[in-house]
């Protein structure tokens, strides 16, 4: 290969390598300082998050049956005020 032409094209490389790398590294060094800010939970933390989770998922269950009765609840009665108005005697 030409020696003359050699030392244009690692200039042209070097200037791709540099536009490409430098934001890069900035990306991953501003990653790495935002790791190191988070605080770490301990384990204990966490599994004692994860049971109110838990716990919470099933008090949300335990209230949509209760509501489902008090919705049925609510229409047994309403539908047993329209019956006797429904039928006169005669």
């Amino acid at each position: 290969m030409n020696e003359d032409i050699v030392i244009p094209i690692a200039g042209m490389c070097m200037i791709v390598i540099l536009a490409i790398g430098i934001p890069l590294v900035r990306a991953l060094t501003k990653r790495w300082e935002t790791q190191a800010q988070l605080p770490k939970v301990p384990p204990d933390v966490a599994d004692r998050l994860a049971r109110m989770e838990q716990a919470i998922d099933t008090i949300a269950v335990e209230v949509e049956r209760i509501s489902e009765g008090q919705r049925f609840t609510t229409r047994l009665l309403s539908d047993r005020q329209r019956e006797p108005s429904a039928q006169e005697p005669r």
